[in-house]
């Protein structure tokens, strides 16, 4: 009996997820340059032929890896609604250090260059700026507060802040990771308190 094609695709894109989920684990280990196509389909346990049937190029096969796992990263700090704001946000940032710790080697790799320059990755990970982003204006929205436009630079600029904590954290563990925590709440509130107060733009 012939294969049909809806059970092609699913096959397909069944093979595909486990591939990516295969790269998940080989670049949060070692760095996008030390890792070759013959270590990847020797991972999958595959030739690399049938990888390359798969993904075009390593740097294909990249940016798929980055793009679940930014999903997978959006998902886990997604904030639970029923949690007042102070504790939604430290489970968030908790989730976050989570993910910094089991994808230390790729992580650092992306956000401080190499492979993170390429557009497509780099869209990826700005629009996940983005969301994180706007996840706290609305929640300052939600607790009355109003977004300025220097309320809304604060926290785009916290985001960044974030990041290079928690790179420098997880590299050098000088720091326990409650004070990490604890750190970048009381920046955030700061900020924005801070941000709030400061005047607008000349008329």
């Amino acid at each position: 009996m012939a294969t049909s094609p809806t059970r092609t695709r699913l096959d397909l894109d069944r093979r595909r997820r486990q591939l990516v989920e295969i790269g998940l684990d080989l670049f949060s280990e070692r760095a996008y340059d030390e890792i070759a196509i013959d270590d990847i389909a020797a991972a999958a346990g595959i030739s690399k032929g049938l990888l390359y049937h798969y993904f075009p190029s390593k740097r294909d096969f990249y940016v798929e890896v980055i793009r679940e796992a930014a999903t997978v990263l959006r998902a886990r700090t997604e904030p639970d609604s029923s949690l007042p704001p102070l504790e939604r946000l430290n489970a968030s940032i908790d989730a976050y250090l989570d993910h910094v710790e089991q994808h230390a080697r790729g992580h650092a790799t992306l956000l401080r260059g190499g492979i993170g320059t390429d557009p497509e990755v780099r869209a990826i990970v700005d629009e996940n700026r983005r969301i994180s982003a706007q996840r706290i204006i609305d929640a300052i929205v939600e607790q009355g507060g109003d977004p300025t436009p220097a309320v809304r630079l604060a926290v785009r600029g916290w985001i960044g802040f974030v990041e290079a904590v928690s790179l420098d954290w997880v590299e050098r563990r000088e720091v326990a990771r409650d004070d990490v925590r604890a750190l970048l709440v009381q920046t955030l509130e700061w900020a924005v308190s801070s941000a709030a107060g400061a005047p607008g733009p000349p008329v």
